[in-house]
């Protein structure tokens, strides 16, 4: 989710039911601290909620700096990448390539615990393939090491986001240790979210891609989770003042230049399936004035959703 989950994104889950909202990866090397996207990754500024911030790396001390280093930043917990399947992070590595060496995962999780006061989870997938799936081993190495929570994304590094995610091996994972587990994985759907609940026995649940253009799931689920109903669809009012707020606050955060081009992306996603969205998203793309986006946006949720 990096390059997703920046702060305007995760004030905005939070405002709409998010019980925890994570930062976007950041890396453990300090030499790319003082870019522009790692500041920007690194500000939590007036955020709202718990923070906690996710760190990826592979060597072990370099891991504990940059835990200690977001702590003091404002960090209040720091989580640990051991689930992203990308190769330019595999390469080095980072994310989910650990999986494939325990004793490494062991000195990493050791070395981040002893570094902070704070409390230090874990991210993971089920394994690094199908065949060799060590979910458990790696749960147990955690409880072992400190770690206070899990987050397992249902499927394995080398199945990456395609076929469906799997949650057998999450409901095992939660029967081989004592520490809260988080299932995650293709979570779309308040149902979905209290089947997997109810299937895994899992502590809670996360919610990435299903978020995006989709605020409102999490207010959705909660509501779903207590009462065993549905609440009401965000009117197209809502929604309106939802994605304009969220532009606004990227143009704010970013600065006009890549505020704009970031904004597309999400817009994108909000205009999925919605009436005139594909007409409107190469429209938007072509759009490079803060204010002319907001402009296209009023436009757009006056005219032609409500024809």
């Amino acid at each position: 989710m990096a390059g997703v989950t920046d702060q305007p994104f995760r004030q905005l889950c939070h405002e709409l039911g998010a019980g925890l909202t994570v930062s976007e990866m950041l890396s453990s090397n300090p030499k790319v601290w003082n870019t522009d996207k790692s500041r920007q990754r690194m500000d939590h500024s007036g955020e709202l909620g718990i923070r906690a911030v996710q760190i990826a790396g592979s060597e072990p001390q370099l891991m504990a700096e940059a835990a200690r280093v977001n702590v003091a930043m404002g960090a209040q917990i720091i989580d640990i990448n051991m689930g992203c399947p990308a190769k330019k992070v595999n390469k080095k590595l980072a994310g989910s390539a650990l999986m494939q060496h325990p004793d490494l995962v062991e000195e990493i999780l050791v070395a981040v615990v002893n570094a902070v006061d704070v409390p230090v989870t874990l991210k993971t997938r089920t394994g690094w393939e199908p065949a060799h799936k060590n979910g458990i081993e790696i749960a147990r190495i955690a409880e072992r090491s400190g770690i206070q929570s899990l987050a397992i994304h249902g499927r394995t590094r080398a199945c990456m986001y395609k076929g469906e995610a799997e949650y057998d091996t999450i409901k095992a994972i939660k029967q081989a240790v004592s520490i809260p587990v988080v299932a995650n994985g293709d979570i779309r759907r308040p149902e979905q979210a209290r089947q997997v609940l109810d299937y895994t026995g899992a502590d809670a649940i996360m919610i990435g891609r299903g978020a995006q253009g989709n605020p409102w799931l999490f207010r959705e689920i909660e509501h779903y989770l207590r009462h065993g109903t549905h609440c009401p669809q965000p009117s197209n009012d809502e929604v309106a003042t939802t994605v304009i707020s969220h532009v606004r606050r990227l143009h704010q955060f970013y600065g006009e230049y890549q505020g704009v081009r970031i904004a597309r992306k999400h817009v994108g996603w909000y205009l999925n399936e919605r009436t005139g969205g594909r007409e409107m998203r190469q429209q938007f793309n072509r759009i490079e004035s803060p204010n002319e986006q907001l402009d296209s946006l009023e436009h757009y949720f006056v005219t032609v959703e409500k024809r």
